[in-house]
């Protein structure tokens, strides 16, 4: 099984500014002060060495995909992340070749659908594009996006097959290779999380979803969902202090929250998921710092590996 990122952030897509950029040359120039950088070898290797922060976590909103090596596509969002993906396909196998595209919607927020306006291959005839989802409202709110005066082309006028399945939570479905379940979640208009299965490797799709772990019932349910997965993607929008005071209800989680339920669940791998778009990349590789002391100080069992999501993130299972 294999993840790849397309799109992390959450809320709404950023962009990395000049000042942003200039900043990072100065960091690195400061650090390679009397370090020979005088081949592109050298210079490779003590960028690698200087780790996360020269390169940037990236601004595309949420778009996961689950490959598992068979010829459909899985998805998980539809955030402006998509376009990039279609971009690869495209460049991949051409606009001719006919593709099916499976598409595990969390919900149904402007972050997490406004890429499919601009995903190419909806334009392309012979495509077919299943959107899966546990909302009433999955279809209307996709076409309500395409709509005038919101969008030039109407969703009607799409010439690729497109077709919306409901999801019930709690079953268990086979879909393109993988043994799907989904999971209601805490979040303004509800959202689902999606357990994917395939020969023995699990990823756990949690995004969008505040977790109160006073609940004891409720947290042994996620724990239940989480159980031995090989990787969780997790919404670690917040810091635990703003999760549990200025931003309380806002439908967001914490890193701190996401280790103690991985821990709990002896999951293998935990990564943080659904940046904030207030915070740089300075900001986030500390969180991934912090995050990674965290679970080392609170340990009690197997390592639990943290990472931190960024476009085009690739993780092997």
């Amino acid at each position: 099984m294999r993840v790849r990122f397309w799109g992390t952030r959450g809320s709404i897509p950023v962009a990395l500014t000049s000042a942003a950029v200039k900043q990072k040359l100065v960091s690195m120039l400061t650090k390679a002060i009397g370090t020979p950088l005088d081949t592109v070898a050298r210079i490779e290797a003590f960028v690698e060495q200087e780790g996360s922060t020269p390169y940037t976590f990236g601004g595309n909103s949420s778009c996961v995909q689950i490959d598992v090596g068979g010829s459909d596509y899985v998805l998980c969002d539809l955030g402006s992340g998509v376009r990039t993906f279609a971009n690869h396909v495209l460049a991949t196998h051409g606009p001719r070749k006919a593709n099916t595209f499976h598409i595990f919607m969390s919900h149904l927020h402007w972050d997490h659908i406004m890429g499919f306006p601009f995903f190419v291959p909806a334009y392309i005839p012979g495509n077919t594009i299943l959107i899966y989802g546990c909302h009433d409202v999955l279809e209307e709110a996709f076409r309500r996006q395409h709509a005038s005066p919101s969008f030039p082309v109407d969703f009607s006028q799409l010439p690729a097959r497109i077709d919306f399945v409901r999801l019930d939570t709690g079953t268990p479905y086979d879909i393109a290779g993988l043994e799907v379940r989904a999971m209601l979640q805490r979040h303004g208009g509800d959202s689902y999380g999606y357990r994917f299965e395939h020969e023995g490797k699990i990823t756990v799709y949690s995004t969008d979803s505040e977790h109160k772990l006073e609940d004891p019932t409720v947290t042994d349910e996620f724990v239940r969902f989480f159980r031995d997965a090989d990787l969780v993607i997790f919404d670690a929008m917040y810091s635990l202090a703003d999760a549990i005071t200025v931003k309380e209800d806002w439908g967001h989680s914490s890193n701190v929250v996401g280790v103690e339920l991985c821990q709990m669940a002896h999951v293998k791998r935990l990564c943080l998921f659904h940046h904030d778009p207030f915070s740089d990349d300075e900001q986030i590789a500390g969180m991934l710092r912090d995050t990674r002391r965290f679970e080392e100080i609170t340990r009690s069992g197997a390592p639990l590996e943290v990472s931190a999501s960024y476009d085009g993130l690739d993780i092997v299972l």
